[in-house]
């Protein structure tokens, strides 16, 4: 048996995703015939084979990328018989009526036959050439590379039938989602667009919709699973049998499949769990991924946060692979999270943090900022604000959020995005608002803001954040501008990062009393801060300056601008 793996195809090419396979498992090949079609950056190609052979088994499934290196298939070569050909063909060489009995080397009886004289009689019997059949005698090494329960001829399925739909990558940083909840059954019938499940991704939770239609024969991911990005959750198929071929294809017993997919042996699961921790009589270190992330079930990471207990020191866990499961954290014997001899305590750095953490790393090594601040008269918004209140239900940040969409009506470069090489417009200001969370956080969208009345802008944004806090993000990468308020705090003015790919971050600073001077005389009043901090590829200085000015103008005259 041998392995083909993705060779470099250009100098730039790191990976290349599987568009389709063009032979499929059992199917023979010769030298030259395209096996698999690839997408890289800017082209499909084919993937030759090099010799003859047959395909014994696909590693990588359409839809799967696979980087440079990486196993694509298992082949069965040609050249695996050759010993057993000269074998069998050494008496009939010395024949020389038998040129044209070359098929003969895998017709045993012809050995048998040590008269050369009586193997005529097989030039004449062209069913020979009916024994391309005895590939089949491959079987017996196919089976013992592979021992399942039913052979697999049992299951007479196309795998190139089965539509996959993958874990999306929902953000820059994702590397993996937990799947919360399914939202379709198997055999049910979706629709492109229809929403199939709940997602938790490393800052919130989303609703996942569907990216194909189909027949939802096997749903592969199980509640509260964790997922790498790009694998299957769930199998589109009209035919059951092509979804035991798929799954045979990819090494996974059906059988097992079918069981997990059932839920089914949830007690044999734990006994054999209870049986592997018995059975341990070493931990060793704990397990990690190839990020170098500790392998462990959503539930054991969850206790261990609350008990303030660090995955790095628990060792291997009983589930497979080494995983740690939260059986392991609740038999954890760990000291205090308080040091007694005062030293520092590490904890790994969490999810959403290390999320949070590289997006605005690569924010602010990627997008030139560049700030601009200005400080307004607030006594007419805090006038405003305290006005509208009691019909609208309104606060002070929604006022702030309503003025800007009415601004960014007039600014397209405001209200844009860069998405690759080029510059994306949109018809309306979509306004993220900032959110803190505990263990972040995360910037919901409020679409159309300069369409709403503050009513509705009032209604929505108390929606979205509601649901952010609970773990529940909408209209993902649908931002064009952001909000950030920390004048509940006091702060009096700050500036803050750009969350790409939007044109621009709003700092909202406290409104705080002050004296203002005006045309040389003293006066007590209100002002409020705002830092404008705009990427220079979008927004050039001019053009902030007359945003943050026009904006000027709405928030100190509300009642004519935001009515």
């Amino acid at each position: 048996m041998q392995s083909i793996t993705l060779p470099q195809l250009a100098d730039s090419v790191t990976a290349a995703t599987v568009v389709r396979w063009l032979k499929q498992p059992g199917d023979r090949f010769c030298a030259g015939d395209a096996l698999v079609e690839l997408e890289i950056e800017d082209a499909l190609v084919h993937l030759e084979a090099a010799q003859s052979g047959t395909l014994a088994r696909v590693l990588a499934q359409p839809r799967q990328t696979a980087k440079v290196g990486a196993e694509l298939a298992q082949v069965e070569p040609a050249q695996a018989e050759p010993a057993q050909i000269k074998a069998t063909t050494a008496p009939v060489t010395q024949a020389k009526p038998m040129p044209q009995a070359a098929p003969v080397p895998q017709a045993k009886p012809v050995t048998q036959s040590k008269p050369v004289t009586q193997s005529k009689p097989v030039t004449q019997s062209k069913p020979v050439t009916q024994a391309k059949p005895a590939p089949q005698s491959k079987p017996e090494t196919t089976v013992t590379q592979q021992p399942s329960d039913a052979p697999a001829s049992a299951a007479p399925g196309t795998p190139g039938n089965v539509t996959p739909i993958l874990m999306p990558q929902a953000g820059n940083t994702m590397e993996e989602g937990i799947l919360v909840a399914w939202k379709v059954t198997e055999g049910d019938q979706i629709q492109v667009g229809q929403i199939i499940c709940e997602i938790e991704t490393d800052k919130a939770t989303i609703e996942y919709e569907s990216p194909e239609a189909g027949r939802l024969a096997r749903i592969v991911a199980q509640e509260q699973e964790t997922v790498p990005i790009k694998q299957p959750i769930a199998l589109l198929a009209d035919h059951d049998a092509d979804v035991e071929a798929y799954l045979a294809a990819m090494g996974t017993s059906a059988a097992g499949a079918t069981a997990s997919a059932a839920g089914a042996p949830v007690a044999s699961a734990a006994n054999a769990t209870a049986v592997a921790a018995e059975s341990r009589t070493s931990t060793g270190p704990s397990p990690v991924t190839a990020e170098g992330r500790i392998k462990a079930s959503p539930a054991a990471r969850k206790l261990a946060a609350e008990r303030g207990i660090n995955l790095a020191l628990l060792g291997a866990g009983s589930g497979p692979g080494g995983r740690l499961l939260s059986s392991d954290v609740e038999r954890a014997r760990i000291a205090p999270s308080v040091s007694a001899d005062g030293q520092p305590i590490r904890r790994p750095m969490r999810k959403m943090r290390r999320a949070i953490g590289l997006n605005l790393q690569k924010s602010k090594q990627t997008i030139p900022h560049f700030y601009v601040r200005m400080t307004i008269h607030a006594e007419p918004l805090f006038a405003y604000y305290r006005e509208h209140k009691p019909r609208t239900n309104c606060t002070l940040n929604d006022c702030v959020v309503l003025a800007v969409g009415r601004a960014m009506a007039e600014s397209p470069g405001v209200r844009s995005q860069i998405q690759g090489d080029e510059i994306v417009e949109f018809p309306h200001a979509n306004i993220g608002i900032a959110v803190g969370v505990d263990d972040g956080l995360v910037v919901p969208v409020v679409r159309n803001v300069d369409t709403l009345t503050l009513a509705q802008l009032a209604t929505e944004a108390k929606r979205v954040v509601e649901n952010a806090r609970n773990g529940k993000l909408e209209n993902i990468g649908q931002g064009n501008f952001t909000i950030t308020n920390l004048g509940m705090f006091g702060i009096e003015e700050f500036g803050a990062i750009i969350n790409p790919p939007e044109s621009g971050i709003l700092a909202v600073s406290a409104v705080r009393e002050t004296v203002i001077v005006e045309n040389g005389a003293m006066r007590p009043g209100r002002v409020m801060t705002m830092t404008l901090s705009a990427d220079h590829r979008l927004v050039d200085g001019l053009l902030a300056a007359k945003f943050l000015g026009r904006l000027k103008e709405v928030l100190e005259n509300p009642s004519k601008e935001l009515s």
